[in-house]
């Protein structure tokens, strides 16, 4: 790992790790929405990046994570959902993201990836999809920051999450290395949110569960309150 790991100082800290999916946010008054959702308390926003191979879907790519870095100085964790990470993690990395992860199915091995996105300064991250087995990401633990939980299939938003993905996440949190975050995205809600904070989750990735609320700032400290009662109900 390298010597700082941004999040895990804010979750030391106590702060309650909501991660704003902008994927969700409404595009035409972008730079709005971030305003919106640094005031509502958010520490992090959260990126993905599909390129429609890897995933069925296209999203966004540099030219927002630039736009996104300039308005705001939150700490922006970018998700490639791409088939050639290695081709454009330093390219993302310039263009602002403060954490990089890859897919485990793109990339059995990921350290190699993850030796190159630590010498750009970044911290790294791996995913794995629903139906992908949490030991392939085991032996990895102690090369990188964070483990990504897909608890849908990625490509698009507004999927139904899937509780099978619950004991990956125990397990994870059983095995994980002193500075590392466990997030979880896919379907985090109000519904959801608690039982991820419960397994041992310490970020949450929330879309339509935050976003497509009219008021950020109280769905956030309702999202935040149920975190907060469910963890200290989490057993390691």
């Amino acid at each position: 790992m390298i010597a700082r790991s941004p999040l895990y100082d804010e979750y030391q800290a106590g702060h309650v790790m909501i991660g704003p999916s902008l994927l969700a946010a409404d595009f035409r008054y972008l730079a709005r929405e971030i305003e919106r959702l640094e005031a509502a308390g958010a520490r992090f926003l959260h990126l993905d990046i599909m390129d429609g191979h890897f995933v069925p879907n296209l999203s966004f790519g540099i030219p927002i994570v630039q736009a996104v870095r300039r308005a705001t100085p939150l700490i922006l964790d970018v998700h490639l959902m791409i088939s050639n990470p290695e081709a454009h993690i330093e390219r993302f990395r310039e263009a602002g993201a403060d954490y990089l992860t890859v897919h485990i199915e793109v990339a059995p091995d990921p350290r190699p990836l993850f030796e190159m996105i630590h010498r750009t300064g970044a911290c790294a991250g791996v995913s794995l999809n629903p139906p992908t087995p949490v030991e392939t990401v085991i032996p990895y633990l102690n090369n990188c920051e964070l483990v990504l939980v897909m608890s849908v299939m990625p490509g698009f938003g507004g999927q139904s999450f899937r509780p099978e993905v619950l004991p990956k996440i125990r397990r994870l949190r059983q095995l994980a290395p002193e500075g590392l975050m466990i997030s979880v995205d896919g379907g985090v809600n109000g519904q959801t949110i608690g039982q991820c904070a419960e397994a041992g989750a310490t970020m949450f990735i929330v879309g339509t569960g935050l976003l497509g609320h009219d008021n950020y700032s109280q769905r956030y400290r309702e999202l935040a309150a149920l975190v907060k009662n469910h963890q200290s109900k989490a057993v390691v």
